[in-house]
């Protein structure tokens, strides 16, 4: 009588039917993967096959133009990167997607977190040991960074309040109604407001500096204002009371951009007062600012500052921005789409660009 082959023909079936299965799997995660996540203000969804958090050895590199260090996974992926002379860190995790529906169809996907290190950054810093404090703190953290602050102040963000009832984040306007067109060069919505006058409250600077809001333009910040709230007050980088006054981020657009702060990723260039249009932008980095020359009133100067956030569901490069022409922080159509690429408004006026 031959011998029996039932436990044998099982073993088979089994291993088959694991082998199918994970084939499916992989082949819906290809899927997946190819597919960006629905758009909604923010979410925390990975992408798969995110080079975050993956296991491995690490390797810290060295590279120019800007002098900087990259941190790289296992498989040669960047998972981090520290400018020299810049407190600005970006770093991979979670995917998440930014959009903002009343204003735009425009929605960026993105794994950067852009956060602030306690220290600028200088090579050889990853073996210090405020380094390695503040990375075990944040690497792989979903603590709000500067791309989740600066989306709590676009169209229809909730209000948020801390323990002693100041609302420190919810929908922002840029300024309020100029009651005269005939002064201000006619704009409609008057400059000026800065973090302070968002929230309502004094606020007396490292230096001593006191100042007091605005009733009329309280929950408003002009450009660089709403830079001075994500980056300064809720942050915590350093502001100065203004430009060429005390030591953190100056009050103007003008004076953040020629200020000493931070790494020139794209110095100012060209004849004043319009200057020239860089050449090439592929050195921006998630977190940049970018500024721009846009008003033949304000002489030599430059009058618009805004966060660069990357690349966009459609490849162009984008930024967000306190502008009058959708009344607070944005990254609308309206008064010219909010793109560095191309021959748009903002495109053709980009002028340099800072890391903080």
């Amino acid at each position: 009588m031959p011998p029996k082959k039932r436990p044998l023909l099982h073993a088979l079936t089994v291993l088959s039917l694991l082998a199918g299965s994970a084939y499916l799997t992989v082949e819906l995660r290809k899927d997946e993967q190819d597919k960006a996540p629905r758009a909604q203000a923010v979410t925390d969804t990975p992408l798969n096959g995110s080079a975050a958090g993956r296991p491995g050895a690490q390797t810290w590199e060295r590279l120019k133009n800007p002098d900087r260090t990259v941190l790289r996974g296992e498989g040669g992926q960047v998972l981090a990167t520290f400018t020299d002379r810049s407190r600005t860190a970006t770093l991979k995790g979670p995917s998440r997607t930014f959009g903002e529906s009343a204003n735009t169809a425009t929605r960026v996907v993105t794994e950067d977190w852009v956060r602030l290190m306690p220290e600028a950054w200088r090579a050889g810093a990853e073996q210090e040991r405020w380094f390695g404090d503040w990375f075990r703190q944040y690497h792989g953290s979903q603590e709000d960074d500067l791309f989740a602050i600066a989306f709590q102040y676009v169209t229809g963000a909730p209000v948020k309040k801390d323990d002693k009832g100041i609302a420190y984040a919810g929908d922002a306007k840029f300024g309020p109604v100029n009651p005269d067109l005939a002064k201000h060069r006619g704009t409609p919505l008057l400059e000026q407001s800065d973090f302070f006058d968002y929230l309502g409250i004094p606020y007396s600077f490292r230096d001593g500096t006191a100042t007091r809001p605005e009733a009329a333009r309280y929950r408003a910040v002009d450009c660089s204002g709403y830079m001075r709230l994500v980056f300064g007050y809720r942050a915590r980088y350093p502001l100065a009371p203004g430009d060429g006054k005390g030591n953190g981020l100056p009050r103007t657009a003008n004076g953040m951009g020629r200020s000493h702060l931070g790494a020139d990723i794209i110095p100012l260039s060209g004849p004043a007062p319009w200057y020239q249009r860089p050449q090439n932008i592929d050195l921006l980095q998630p977190g940049d600012l970018v500024f721009f020359k846009m008003d033949h009133h304000t002489g030599d100067r430059l009058d618009h500052v805004g966060l660069y956030l990357g690349p966009d569901t459609e490849g162009h490069k984008v930024f967000i921005s306190s502008r009058k022409e959708v009344n607070g922080p944005t990254i609308g159509d309206t008064g010219g789409v909010s793109r560095l690429d191309g021959n748009g408004f903002y495109a053709q006026l980009l002028r340099n660009a800072k890391r903080l």
